[in-house]
């Protein structure tokens, strides 16, 4: 029966997860218990426990006497993780120098191969799932379960500002030269080098969104 009660919640979970990512849940947003369970056909029971779940992610937070919110990140928030980010994320392509294969590299190269097509046609979409695609190709080749977990928990706090950072003027092209040099690094096998690329790739992400969300307010405000 525990089986039975852990796939359901964990089933609810990844429902609701999905729903805040793709905005249907928005930020701030009060959860409605009593709807959500008539919605899903289920007990109060999954659903607090997969409530649990997501408020241990930080995708949701609970509030004594009121209730659970969808979580809201602001731009402090984002200038807190990207550093965090960019460490982790440094380490890995540090430890992916030292441990990636000639076939490693070569699936990597031609990932590569595909994000430059993708960005030469302007084509955001699959760029930022190639780049997506990479990034966790690289986490995978650090081989370090914990990096692999930390990494996954921000990413999905990050995601809750529903980033486009690619959509910056000039963005696109930087995007690319940085995992270019990323790849340049990893193909030399200098880790040292990956590691400082991967944190320049980051940190210049974290600039772009930051101009971006200047440019919005700029545009709001004429």
């Amino acid at each position: 029966m525990r089986l039975v009660l852990n796939s359901l919640h964990d089933e609810v979970a990844a429902k609701l997860r999905d729903r805040i990512f793709a905005g249907d849940l928005a930020p701030g947003r009060f959860i409605d218990e009593p709807a959500l369970c008539a919605e899903l056909s289920i007990s109060r029971t999954p659903l607090r426990e997969a409530l649990k779940v997501l408020t241990a992610e930080g995708l949701v937070r609970h509030e004594p006497r009121r209730g659970c919110f969808v979580s809201e990140i602001t731009e402090r928030d984002l200038d807190e993780i990207f550093p965090v980010i960019a460490l982790l994320e440094g380490r890995c392509a540090f430890e992916a120098a030292n441990n990636a294969t000639d076939a490693d590299l070569l699936a990597l190269e031609q990932l590569h191969d595909r994000l430059q097509r993708s960005a030469k046609a302007k084509r955001i979409t699959e760029y930022y799932e190639t780049n997506f695609a990479i990034h966790e190709a690289i986490i995978v080749l650090a081989n370090n379960r914990w990096l692999a977990q930390v990494i996954g928990d921000l990413r999905k706090i990050v995601k809750l500002a529903r980033l486009q950072q690619l959509h910056a003027p000039g963005r696109l092209e930087q995007s690319l030269s940085e995992h270019m040099a990323v790849y340049a690094a990893l193909k030399a096998r200098d880790a040292e080098g990956a590691e400082a690329a991967m944190r320049t790739h980051l940190t210049r992400q974290r600039v772009a969104l930051r101009d971006l969300a200047r440019l919005h307010t700029s545009r709001i405000s004429a």
